[in-house]
Order: structure tokens, then sequence, then C-alpha cells
């Protein structure tokens, strides 16, 4: 598994559910944090830290019977990209990646199908089932409606729905989710710390998808509860799911328009979009900052170094291989299954972000991650 250096890992119950939905007494206790565990942390830029990923399962997911593979011969995995290319270098990326691992870890196969329009959801999960894929893995909130339809169909298939929250659990699909507004809020926070004209911005993928607005969300609060004063641009893309996260020209020029406008650190969070936000923000060689989402941009977007400070992480990869290993030891759990979240390491802007910053957002972390510091989003 691959070791990423970031500020802080999470995998706790219930704190996800924020991102996805879920009762009012569920929805409580993911916005103030009360089931939050106390995992270890450490400054961005410093000492790897581990977090037991996914170890915590929600009430509902406990009610469930685990998917059964031993009866496997081998484990074949299929992977189906939300709209969006599997070298997006963002979640379908990632995804895409725990699979490839998870594949090479158990001595399996992996393949993947890219989505091209969502109309096309349930066709691609079907070629998977038809031809003999044993776990199918499908990427994104938009295809969980046909995720569901599917399983039920094909009982004999364990499912991995990456960002779907299951709000009542079934046999066979394992709902792999995160709460993006924690990953947010410590974005947001040091966005606010860092900046010198008191004003951010945030290029967002389609309000439609709720971990979007966690971030979205999640950032302004983080914002705010360090400078209530602070000025925040955030932009969603007005297309749905074919177009929000492939629209890398619509994020440039979003991005060019908050910098017109004063925002001197940009969040995107978007897919292919919010990767053209970052490129944009760079080519002004550092005068402005930009953050990256999902994955540890740096590794992924070599276009935006000049200007990328951190990413806020959903340690996507590493929740698909966990998964796929115990699914190789015999089951896979299902129901919701809390991957981490984290801020990536500082790599070279290390030096943009004085070290009280530095010092303030490694004492903040534990924090929010514990409910001390509630991150303020409603779901």
């Amino acid at each position: 598994m691959k070791a990423t250096k970031f500020v802080a890992m999470l995998a706790v119950a219930g704190l996800a559910l924020g991102a996805c939905g879920g009762d009012d007494d569920e929805n409580d206790a993911a916005s103030d944090g009360t089931e939050a565990g106390g995992a270890e942390t450490t400054a961005a830029g410093g000492t790897d830290t581990t977090a037991a990923a996914g170890t915590a399962t929600t009430a509902a997911a406990a009610e469930a019977t685990p998917c059964p593979t031993d009866g496997f011969e081998s484990i074949s995995i299929g992977l189906v990209t939300d709209t969006g290319k599997v070298d997006d270098k963002s979640f379908n990326q990632s995804a895409w990646e725990g699979a490839q691992a998870a594949a090479e870890a158990v001595d399996g196969e992996a393949d993947f199908i890219e989505t091209v329009a969502s109309a096309d959801y349930a066709n691609n999960i079907g070629q998977f089932a038809e031809s003999g894929a044993n776990i199918i893995i499908t990427v994104g909130f938009g295809m969980a409606e046909a995720t569901i339809v599917a399983a039920a169909e094909h009982p004999e298939i364990c499912f991995i729905g990456v960002d779907q929250f299951q709000a009542a659990p079934l046999p066979n699909v394992t709902g792999l989710i995160f709460p993006e507004d924690q990953a947010g809020f410590l974005a947001g926070a040091l966005a606010a710390q860092v900046s010198e004209s008191g004003t951010i911005a945030a290029v967002l993928g389609t309000d439609q998808v709720p971990p979007v607005v966690a971030f979205k969300e999640g950032y302004e609060n983080g914002a705010e509860y360090i400078n209530p004063d602070i000025e925040i641009l955030s932009t969603y893309h007005p297309g749905g799911l074919d177009t929000a996260f492939t629209d890398p020209e619509w994020g440039a020029s979003t991005a060019r328009q908050a910098i017109d406008n004063g925002a001197d650190v940009v969040f995107g969070a978007g897919g292919n979009t919010g990767n053209g936000a970052l490129i944009e923000v760079a080519k002004d060689g550092g005068d402005v900052l930009c953050i990256g989402v999902d994955t540890d941009q740096w590794e992924t977007v070599e276009d935006a170094h000049p200007c990328l400070v951190t990413s806020a992480m959903k340690l996507i990869d590493d929740g698909v291989v966990d998964l796929i290993e115990q699914a190789a030891e015999g089951a896979i759990p299902t129901g919701n299954y809390i991957g981490e979240v984290g801020l990536a390491d500082y790599h070279d802007l290390a030096d943009a972000v004085p070290d009280d910053v530095k010092t303030a957002i490694e004492e903040l972390t534990p924090q929010v991650l514990s409910g001390e510091v509630p991150t303020g989003y409603q779901p």
C-alpha cells in the first residue's frame, strides 16, 4: 500500500454520514463529531502517520451480513468509472489505482470501463456482471442507484460503491464513504491563514453530489473559523453529472475570474474541472496558491506544482485495497465503510506556509477530527 505524508487521517463510524445523508440522529452525530475516534496526527510535511482504515462501521453496516467471497476461485475486479477518464488525476484514477494494487496483492485481475454518459451506468456495470467479475467497483455518487439495481440482480457479485452512502444495508454492497467536510475544513483553515488578500475561492463540481457540497461547506466554515471576515468566492459548475467533472476549460476560466476578483488561494474540487482551475492558478507562478482534492495532486497534476500548497485528500485507493484484501480473506463488510481523509504534504511550497500556521494546523487537526471543533456541515 502506498505510503503518503499528510496532516491527519480518519477512520471512524458515523462521520461520513454527513456527506451522503441519513436519519436525523445520524446526521446530528456526523455534524458534531461526537463519534470521532482518536487517530494520531502530524503536521503536513512531518512524519507519516497511520490510522486503521475502515475499521469502524456504522450501525447500519453492523446489521448486514458480509458479502461472502470465500467461494471465489480467484478475485476478478471490474471497475466502472463515473463520467470522465480513468486517468482523471482525481477520484476515478485513485479508485483504479486501488483496484490495480488490490489485484496484485491478492493475485487477482482487474479491468475498467470508462463511462461517457450517465445513461451508460447500468450497461457498463452489466458488462462486468456478464463477463465474470466477482467484485465490481462503481465510482461516484451518481452511480448509486444503478449499483443497487445491479446488486439485486446479481447477488453472487460483491459491489463496492465509492462515495455511495448505504441508507439500508444490502448483503452484497459496501459503500466506501468519507468525511469530506473535515478535510475541507482543514483546507479552509489553512487557506485563511496563508491568504494575504483576505479573499479565497473554491472551484467546484456539481452541487448534485453530496461529497462536493461537503468539501465546499467544510472549506468555507474552516476559513471562517480562522477569519470571520474572510471573503469566499465559491462556484459550482452549472452542468449536471455528465459535464461537471470533465470541464477543465470552465474550471480555468472560473479560477481566473476569482483571481481577478482578489482571491489569492483557490481550492479546486471537481475532477478534471478542478484540475483546470489548479493549472490556471499555476500560471501566476506562485503568487496565488492552490489546493487540490481527493488525492495528493502533487503526484498527479505536475502542472500545478507552482501553486499547489496541499490537497484535501480522500484515500480512495487505500480504501479499495483494504476492502478487496478483506474479500480475499473470505468476506467484504457490507453497509458503510469509512475511509480516511487528510491534508497532503506541503511539498516544495512548505516555505509558503509560516511556521506558526503549520503549528496551528497541527493543533487544529485533532480538534476537528474529534469533534471538539465541529465543521458546521449540515447535510
